[in-house]
């Protein structure tokens, strides 16, 4: 069984997977401090100086335990996570088209199909010579 485990971790895959959750979490930092730091207050200064996070919605606020819905914290945590995904869409991007052109380097130093049966056709020739 160790045996197993000891396999199953040192699989390149878990080590690139661990990478990446490792990456994400400090990705999410950046994004969160670039929401909070640098984008949330010009935006509510905009809106003269309201802070999102303050925005609430106080229901019972007679009794001894008022409901409160912190909706402004929910949209400031919406708009991290558009940015992150706005992100990661681009990385993506990035990444596909960086593959797309060196698939097609390759693609164009391999020979065709046609070029490797007409090498075939060729060689079988000059042996019957």
């Amino acid at each position: 069984m160790f045996k197993e485990f000891k396999e199953f971790i040192l699989r390149g895959n878990v080590i690139d997977l661990a990478v990446g959750v490792i990456i994400g979490a400090a990705f999410g930092d950046v994004v969160k401090s670039l929401v909070d730091d640098v984008i949330m207050p010009p935006i509510g200064l905009l809106i003269k100086g309201i802070n999102f996070k303050d925005l609430k919605l106080v229901i019972g606020g007679e009794t001894s335990n008022p409901v409160t819905f912190n909706y402004g914290n929910f949209l400031q945590h919406v708009l991290t996570f558009i940015i992150i995904a706005a992100a990661i869409f681009l990385m993506v991007k990035l990444v596909n088209m960086l593959y797309k052109k060196k698939e097609e380097e390759k693609a164009a130093a391999e020979p065709s199909n046609e070029e490797v049966l007409l090498t075939q056709i060729r060689d079988l020739l000059k042996e019957r010579q």
